[in-house]
Parts: C-alpha cells; sequence; structure tokens
C-alpha cells in the first residue's frame, strides 16, 4: 500500500478489499462510541451551522468517517468532516464518499511526519496507520495529531497477538482478491504494537493521560485529551 510504483486500479482495488475488511470488523464502533461521549460531556450547541468538526487522519478510502458520517446523520449529529492523506487517489476517494452521505467534506493532501496539520478540530482521529511507522515517529505523529485538536484524540489500530496474525491470513482471502490486501494485512499485524507499546510513544510524545484499551476484534484504541 506504501509502494509508490502500485498502479492506480491496483491501489484502488487495495482501498475497497481494506473498506470490506474495516466493515467485518467494524473498526469504527468505538471510535462512534467515544464521538458520543465527547459530544455529550463537552459539546453543546452543536447546529447546522455550528457543527462538530472531525479530522480523519491517513484516510485511505474513507471508509471509517462514511460509516462514522451515517451513523451522525440517523442521530441529527451534524459534522463538518475533514479528512487528510498522503496518496492524493486517497484525498480523492475519501473525500468523494463523505460526500455521497450528505455531510460536507474537505480533503487535503498531508505527509503527517513531514506537514503541519492545519486548523483546530474538535475531534481527530486515525485508523489503522501507526503500525506503519517506528516507535520515533509514532510519537511524532501522536505529537501533531494531538496538536490539531480542541477536544479529543482517537487512534483505532492493529494489536501484535498471535490470534490478529491467524485472522491475518484468513480474513483477507475470504473479502478480496487483491495480493496488496494480502500481503499488508499479515505485514501489518507483525509490525502493529501491543497496548503497552502504544501507550509507552504515546508518553515519549507527552501525552500523559493517553489511555490504551484493547478492542474487538484484535485491536486496540487510544484516546486522549487536552481537556480537564
Amino acid at each position: 500500500m506504501d509502494s509508490p510504483s502500485i498502479g492506480q486500479a491496483e491501489h484502488l482495488a487495495a482501498l475497497q478489499g481494506l473498506a470490506r475488511l474495516n466493515g467485518l470488523s467494524m473498526s469504527g464502533r468505538s471510535l462512534w462510541r467515544e464521538i458520543n461521549a465527547f459530544v455529550r460531556l463537552h459539546k453543546t450547541g452543536i447546529s447546522v451551522s455550528s457543527p462538530l468538526t472531525i479530522l480523519d487522519v491517513a484516510t485511505g478510502s474513507g471508509d471509517i468517517p462514511q460509516k462514522l458520517a451515517r451513523w451522525a446523520s440517523r442521530s441529527a449529529l451534524p459534522i463538518a468532516w475533514s479528512v487528510c492523506d498522503k496518496s492524493p487517489r486517497a484525498v480523492a476517494q475519501a473525500t468523494e464518499a463523505l460526500a455521497q452521505t450528505g455531510h460536507t467534506c474537505e480533503g487535503f493532501v498531508c505527509d503527517l511526519l513531514a506537514d503541519r496539520l492545519p486548523g483546530q478540530f474538535d475531534i481527530v482521529i486515525c485508523s489503522l496507520f501507526l503500525h506503519h511507522l517506528d516507535p520515533p515517529d509514532v510519537a511524532r505523529a501522536l505529537s501533531a495529531m494531538a496538536g490539531a485538536t480542541t477536544g479529543r484524540l482517537l487512534i483505532n489500530d492493529l494489536r501484535r497477538t498471535r490470534r490478529g496474525l491467524c485472522l491475518a491470513h484468513v480474513m483477507p482471502r475470504l473479502c478480496t482478491r487483491s495480493p496488496v490486501v494480502w500481503f499488508d494485512a499479515v505485514a501489518s499485524v507483525r509490525a502493529a504494537y501491543t497496548p503497552a507499546e502504544l501507550l509507552e510513544c504515546a508518553h515519549n510524545a507527552g501525552l500523559a493521560s493517553a489511555l490504551v484499551e484493547p478492542d474487538w476484534p484484535q485491536r486496540m484504541l487510544l484516546s486522549w485529551s487536552p481537556l480537564p
């Protein structure tokens, strides 16, 4: 997925395959729960003219914010979405996907380790990205994302477990014919962190109050807030 030599058709097929995997794992469920909790505790007066602002970092196909946007519509929760990714192809696909939900969406290309995230958002989310980075860069990425939120940082990522590795060998072959996804799924679990390792990265990023909890099926959720 990260190779610059991958063709457009192959890249899009891989993004679609990963979206199907994310759908089966219900990876947006914990993010939606945390978004609702944040709204109940900290946000009042949300309206169409003053919506909740959410940035999805390393958005990929945009399938996660697209699912969250549909749930938000059912709950009558106005959200102004922003999505970013290092890949212009991914940004274009994610922006189009969000527009189909009826939510406003701004998409921009951003290399998280080289570029500054513009603006301040109520919530910054990121799914299945940090396992692509080594520990110092994870800390840098967390620090960058934390600096872009006024309310909540939510990170959903893989856990490195034997069960997760077994699932990575089996599930992609049931969901997609993309060999890129077959390879990436296994490589990603092998490169993933344990909850303790991710928490150490968060502390190195200065996020002393961060929490990391196991999430279904073999994932984990990091949450952090600058609010007291």
